[in-house]
Parts: structure tokens; sequence; C-alpha cells
């Protein structure tokens, strides 16, 4: 028997099941994948979300595997270009892109030495109901029997496709049309000149230096037209790299494309309800959103902090979880809609309509500044009291 089980042990699950065992439950973590592995990812944690490691003792360990942190930012949209430092956050002094195989295992490591159980390679294939109430799970065994799991809450950290919402029934709350389609790759042989954007009409580039001198580009563009054949993806690729970037075209005629080309389309705008009798959602199972910000990774270290903060209470105390629950789920909502929009905005790809303003203002330390921190999620400071 087991205070909790957390579905799905990547960036939301890792970290709720890590904090949830520090504050002293006996958790379980399971995920269907083997571990460390990669998944396709943004890759980007903004400046919020190496706060969140750094305060749970994490940073340094990842940033001694090598990653680069990204204390330069550059965005360029017509006759605008927009550059300066990364805006810095208490001791954090700009993002990073890890690799996810790197990343992920970083974090269900800490979850293990916090003293959750890890089972890698399972996977779920029912709730286990009791009076109408989830209280456990039901996996698959590697000698293909069944086993039953019990514990008093499960929390589904399993994805835009979780198994825990479909099975919990989870309504949507909200859903809007998916707007883009993402391709990337790894390259090497590109300097690292911080993290850079390329924005055009219908479309956008990033470079993001990642591990082992890498650097990972990826190209959204606007779902219009036919869907793309398998064998036009790396040719439609780079000619979207093209179009946003000559310099970058440029510089990719000395650098490789190290690896496949990984293929997004399947990207889901919604807010499901994340809570029911026993079960609750976090990170992409409750809340997806468009990737064009990269919010998903600082996201998902938010909503887990936020969903293990409002379970500091007797589990045994049914009322009172009900309560927490129903109000971590409304603040979900809540503090994440802004973003949602201004995701949304933003993946529409009209990307003339605010290079005027940039333009207008490029040279203007302030408005840069003001503008990344936008893109990073860092508030805005408070006036100065006279």
């Amino acid at each position: 028997m087991y205070d909790m089980i957390v579905v799905g042990a990547r960036c939301a699950g890792a970290v709720t099941a890590m904090l949830l065992a520090r504050a002293g439950r006996k958790v379980l973590l399971l995920d269907r994948a083997p571990f460390p592995s990669d998944t396709v990812s943004t890759h980007y944690v903004h400046q919020p979300g190496l706060a969140h490691l750094h305060r749970w003792g994490l940073l340094d360990e990842l940033l001694a595997t090598g990653c680069p942190t990204l204390t330069r930012v550059s965005l360029s949209v017509s006759d605008a270009h927009l550059t300066g430092p990364a805006p810095s956050l208490g001791a954090v002094a700009g993002g990073c892109a890890p690799r996810r195989h790197i990343l992920d295992h970083i974090l269900v490591r800490a979850a293990v030495r916090a003293g959750a159980e890890f089972r890698p390679r399972t996977t779920v294939l029912d709730l286990h109901w009791q009076d109408g109430v989830v209280a456990g799970i039901v996996h698959g065994t590697r000698h293909g029997t069944q086993h039953v799991e019990r514990a008093p809450l499960v929390i589904g950290a399993d994805g835009r496709h979780s198994t825990v919402a479909r099975l919990a029934r989870a309504p949507y709350l909200h859903q809007d049309p998916e707007l883009t389609r993402t391709y990337y790759a790894y390259w090497s042989g590109l300097a690292n000149q911080g993290l850079r954007f390329y924005l055009t009409r219908g479309a956008g580039t990033a470079c993001m230096p990642t591990h082992d001198g890498l650097t990972v580009i990826p190209v959204a563009f606007s779902r219009t037209g036919h869907p793309i054949a398998n064998s036009d993806r790396q040719r439609t690729y780079l000619g979207t790299l093209g179009q946003t970037s000559l310099d970058l075209e440029r510089q990719l005629a000395d650098a490789r494309q190290e690896g496949p080309l990984f293929c997004c389309s399947d990207q889901p705008n919604f807010f499901r309800r994340a809570h029911g009798p026993g079960w609750a959602l976090v990170g992409d199972a409750a809340h997806t959103k468009d990737p064009c910000w990269a919010r998903g990774i600082t996201d998902a270290f938010t909503q887990a902090s936020m969903l293990a903060d409002s379970l500091d209470m007797p589990l045994a105390d049914h009322r009172r979880v009900g309560k927490a629950l129903t109000d971590y789920a409304r603040r979900l909502v809540h503090d994440f809609t802004p973003a949602y929009e201004g995701t949304l905005f933003a993946a529409r790809m009209d990307n003339d309509r605010r290079s005027r303003e940039l333009a207008d203002n490029q040279h203007d330390p302030a408005y840069v500044q003001r503008c990344f921190r936008g893109f990073a999620g860092i508030p805005e400071p408070a006036p100065a009291q006279a």
C-alpha cells in the first residue's frame, strides 16, 4: 500500500514523486519507458524552471553534465534585431536546453534518493476502483500477468495522451485547434551564440546549444495546406530554415546535422479537469499548449510544486484532500491561462504584426529586456517605493 502512485516519470512526474517523497510520503513512480531514455521535447528550460532546480538542489548536478547556460538572447523579425543579455532570476543567469535523457534521469534519481520506489518499463492497464473512487492502478508485468497496486491517490503525469486521464474520464475544460507543426534536429559545428530566434510570417526557428557541443534547431510552421509526406519532411525542414534566416542558412553550410529529423505534428491546446475522486493530473496531462514558447518543462516543474504543496495534510482526511485538490485545479487554470492565451497568439505565426514595434524599439535596452523577461515568464520587478 502506497500513499501516492505517480504514473509518468518525466519532468512533471519525477518532480512530483521527489517532492512528495521528501515530505515523507510513500510513493510509487511508474513509467512505461526504460530509463535513461530520450523523448520528443522542446528542450528549453526557462529561468523560473532553473530556479526550481536550484531550490531543489539539482541545478549544479545538471550543469555538471556539460549543459551550457545560455546567457545571451537574440531575436530577428523582418527589420527588427533585438539582442542582449538573458534576464537573470536570483542565482540563475539564463536558461538552458538539456537533452531529455540526461535531465529526466537526474530527476528520477532525485526521486529515488528521496525515497520513492521507481519501476520503469511498467504499463498501466487500468485504474483500480473502490466504491466509485480510484484506489490504485492495474499494471502489466514482464510475465504477461496483471498486478494491482493500491494507493488513496493516483497522479497522472503521463503526458497529453494521459492513460490516467482517459481511464478516469477527465473532461476537457477548454480546447483550441492545433496551430503549428514542429520539426527539429541536432547540429554540430555551430558556435555557441546563446539562444537565438528567427521569425517570419508563418514560420519560426530557434538555435539552442545543448550537450556535447550540439545545437538543437527546431522549426515551427503554421498548419496550412495538406499534410507533409514523410519523404518531404527533411526538404521542408531545410527549406524553412532558409526561409526564416539566410544568415543561419549560411552558417549551416559549414555545420552538420547529427542524427535523424524529429517531427511533431501532434500539438494540441487544452485544459483538462485536473482532479477527481482518488486521482489528479499534472503537467501535460492536465494542461498542454503549443510548444512555440517552450514552456512545457518549466510549467511541469511549477505544477508539480503546486500539487505537492497542496497535499500537505493527512490523506485520511478526505474532505481536506478533496478541497486541496479542487483549489489546486482552480489555481492551475487561473495561473496558466494568460500564458496559454499568449502562446496561442504567438503560435498563429502572424509575426509581421509586431515587427514594426520591435524595429522601433530594438535599440532601447529596457524594452529589449522587457521582451526577454516576458518570453522567459519572469514577472516585471515591482516599482521602487518613494
